[in-house]
């Protein structure tokens, strides 16, 4: 496992740079978000999502995975036909600490073995992320950490996350993460707009 410390608000390019070859490599990793650490890989590879699920210790039907987007129009280039209401939500509130869950096209469900008709899609407020987002040039596949020994979600300290997960991903970036806590998350599947889970992101 290597660990990458990079600088919140002006990550290293080079550094950047390596991560994304380890991505497009098929290789999974721990990375920072707005809200917590979360595990991540290319969302095109099935093997390595298929990793990623089985380090959270979840079945994948069972595994609650996000798409992260650099922006609304890679969002909409990954699911299906939403509400301009929903859309101007989205433009309100992203990037940050949101989840939304939204019906995914044939280009995310294609890589999930149970034909996934939902997917939650994130643009996280967070210069590490979107730096990887758009020096790749496709989204990642995420979920919250966890193992099979329970959940990690509001672990900051890398050394525990390192010890928790070594040999099982191939790197971790310390991101300086100092407050975590679950995203809100919004249902837009029905064409209307429900509280899942109040989180970080605060809801008028």
């Amino acid at each position: 496992m290597i660990r990458f410390t990079l600088h919140p608000e002006n990550p290293n390019k080079r550094d950047i740079k390596t991560i994304v070859e380890i991505l497009k490599n098929g290789g999974i990793g721990i990375i920072p978000t707005d809200s917590v650490y979360a595990l991540a890989c290319l969302k095109s590879n099935k093997d390595a999502i298929e990793k990623i699920v089985k380090v959270s210790g979840k079945s994948e039907k069972k595994a609650k995975l996000s798409l992260l987007c650099k922006d609304l129009k890679e969002v909409a280039d990954h699911t299906l036909p939403y509400d301009n209401h929903i859309f101007k939500s989205m433009k309100r509130y992203l990037p940050g600490p949101y989840t939304f869950i939204l019906n995914a096209n044939n280009t995310v469900t294609k890589y999930f073995k149970n034909n996934k008709k939902e997917i939650g899609i994130r643009i996280p407020d967070n210069r590490i992320v979107l730096d990887l987002l758009e020096e790749i040039g496709e989204p990642l596949i995420s979920t919250s950490l966890s193992t099979e020994e329970g959940t990690m979600r509001e672990v900051i300290d890398v050394e525990e996350i390192e010890d928790a997960f070594k040999g099982r991903v191939d790197f971790v970036i310390d991101g300086d993460l100092k407050e975590p806590s679950e995203t809100t998350v919004l249902d837009c599947t029905s064409g209307e707009i429900e509280l899942v889970r109040q989180g970080k992101g605060p809801i008028d």
